[in-house]
């Protein structure tokens, strides 16, 4: 085990679902000790997504590189023995809905006086103030209403979601980096300050939507669905190939698209006027998609990627999980690793998402049980004694 760059770094995480747990499970796989803290009940995410024989798989993903403790926070005792985590740790990650914490007694302002030097990260679906505030807020409601589902869809059917937690994900993504500023913030000053991070989700996932607020506020234009295709250029879909596989195509560069259209046999496009701009080419979607899409449904797959490898344009196999664990790039880049499980053995998940040459993060272990590390926190780190732990157990504290 290796020594990642947030070694010494100690994060307490008491968010449930998904947000604020990968901003910790970010920090985990890069070294920071995080003590994963749910409701003797059990966290949701355990009930979410599937099992194999009663162990529920999506946390062994999310709260990898965590130790599990359980602790009720509404309770008297179960607030003492969160302020006696948090005296010295360096993060805590909420995503109680706004005012929660205050009604726990255990709002920032208290934290802070506990451990001066803490950064605080609130996440919520709104936003720590504001009208809508106190609704409840998930991943959904932000993809709604940040613009990404009207985005999102064919030109003629409705809106679309997408399958998994994107607006969760890039939330996640964010806070993580959030976190980091704030601790380079506190170590850099001298100063030994922490801070309170405010982070709704309906705002990173329209952060990566681009331009769209500037191009309605100069312009007016409220960008339709497309489907598959851009507005900013063409050609730029998915197309089938004749052995019923998929293919997805972009020619966001020039070049690339010079090379696409000569590729399929259509060379003297590229002396058309229009095909020097991407926004005009975008107009003429339905020709190119013709002109590529009649060429690549006449070959397979195969044929397909290597001709434009060969040809140096941008193209992608459309995988399921399954082509994912067999293609031999993924491979190389040990993106879906094995991990040792206690309790299923040899399991399979994805690695951690960049490479550090000389501070490299890894998965050290899978989400453990409920309260795996309940007696190491309480008793070794926090000196109770069994019976103690054992009394607050029965109270059902802890």
């Amino acid at each position: 085990m290796t020594k990642g760059p947030l070694d010494g770094v100690r994060v307490i995480d008491i968010a449930t679902l998904f947000a604020g747990p990968m901003a910790a499970t970010m920090l985990a796989d890069y070294g920071a000790s995080v003590i994963k803290v749910e409701h003797p009940r059990g966290d949701p995410v355990r009930n979410h997504g599937h099992s194999k024989d009663g162990v529920p798989l999506w946390w062994k993903a999310l709260n990898r590189n965590k130790q599990a403790i359980t602790l009720n926070l509404s309770t008297p005792e179960g607030r003492d023995l969160l302020l006696r985590l948090v005296a010295d740790a360096d993060v805590l990650i909420e995503n109680f809905r706004p005012g929660t914490l205050e009604r726990w007694d255990l709002a920032p302002e208290l934290l802070m006086e506990v451990n001066p030097g803490l950064v605080i990260a609130r996440v919520s679906g709104f936003g720590q103030f504001g009208p809508y505030s106190r609704r409840p807020g998930f991943g959904t409601l932000a993809e709604s209403m940040s613009g990404f589902a009207s985005l999102t869809g064919q030109p003629d059917g409705p809106p679309t979601l997408p399958p998994f937690g994107l607006a969760d994900g890039i939330t996640g993504l964010t806070v993580a980096n959030a976190v980091l500023m704030a601790l380079m913030h506190r170590d850099r000053t001298g100063q030994g300050r922490g801070q309170v991070i405010d982070c709704a989700i309906i705002e990173p996932i329209m952060a990566m939507l681009g331009p769209h607020a500037l191009v309605y506020d100069q312009l007016g234009i409220i960008q339709p669905r497309t489907g598959n295709r851009s507005a900013n250029n063409a050609p730029r879909n998915t197309y089938q190939t004749r052995d019923n596989r998929w293919v997805a195509i972009s020619t966001s560069a020039q070049s690339i698209a010079e090379r696409v259209v000569r590729l399929v046999g259509y060379p003297e496009l590229v002396d058309e006027p229009w095909f020097s701009s991407a926004q005009e080419r975008a107009k003429r979607s339905d020709l190119l998609d013709k002109c590529v899409g009649d060429w690549i449904a006449q070959r397979d797959l195969e044929e397909v990627v290597e001709a434009f490898t060969e040809a140096q344009a941008a193209v992608a196999p459309i995988y399921d999980i399954s082509q994912i664990m067999e293609d031999p790039q993924y491979q190389a880049l040990d993106t879906i690793i094995e991990v040792d499980d206690p309790q299923l053995g040899k399991i399979k998940m994805q690695n951690i998402m960049f490479r550090m040459s000389e501070t490299p993060g890894q998965v050290r272990w899978s989400g453990r049980p409920a309260g795996a590390d309940n007696r190491q926190i309480y008793c070794e780190e926090l000196g109770l004694s069994d019976q103690e732990v054992a009394e607050l157990t029965r109270k059902g504290v802890v």
